[in-house]
C-alpha cells in the first residue's frame, strides 16, 4: 500500500483550512485517512501558528514509506523533518509567446528608426559638401 503525507482540506467557502493527514494514494483528496498528524490554516498571518506538526508521528510515517507532497514537503523542511531539494527553472521567468513576439517587433522598430536617424544625419553633411566645392 503506498502512502502520502498530503492535504486535506476542510472549512468553509473561502474559509479554507486543512488537516496534513496519512492516507492511501487511491483515497479521496478529503476522504478516508490512516493518521491526521497535523493542520495548517493559511488564512492565519506568516508570522503566527499556521502551521502545526506531529513531528514523532511524521518521522514514524517517513520511516514507513509514505511520500510528502510538495506542499507538505515545504512544511517538513521549514520543521527540519525532511529536505526539499532546490528547484530551477530558468524557463518560468520569461515571458510567453505573444510578449516575446511584442518585444521582437519592438526591437525592429527601434532599429529602423536609427537607421533612419543615422541616414539622415549623415545625408545633409554630404549635401553640404558638393555646395562648398561650387562656392569655391
Amino acid at each position: 500500500m503506498a502512502l502520502k503525507i498530503r492535504l486535506a482540506r476542510g472549512g468553509s467557502k473561502k474559509r479554507p483550512y486543512y488537516h496534513v493527514v496519512i492516507a492511501d494514494v487511491r483515497a479521496p483528496r478529503d476522504g478516508r485517512f490512516i493518521e491526521r498528524v497535523g493542520k495548517w490554516n493559511p488564512m492565519l498571518p506568516k508570522d503566527g501558528a499556521r502551521v502545526e506538526l506531529n513531528e514523532e508521528r511524521i518521522k514514524h510515517w517517513l520511516d514507513q514509506g509514505a511520500q510528502p507532497t510538495d506542499r507538505v514537503l515545504r512544511f517538513l523542511d521549514e520543521a527540519g523533518l525532511a529536505k526539499r531539494p532546490a528547484r530551477n527553472n530558468p524557463n518560468k521567468a520569461k515571458p510567453g509567446k505573444k510578449a516575446q513576439e511584442r518585444l521582437e517587433e519592438l526591437k525592429a522598430k527601434e532599429e529602423d528608426a536609427a537607421a533612419a536617424a543615422s541616414e539622415a544625419a549623415a545625408a545633409p553633411a554630404e549635401e553640404a559638401a558638393p555646395e562648398e566645392a561650387a562656392a569655391e
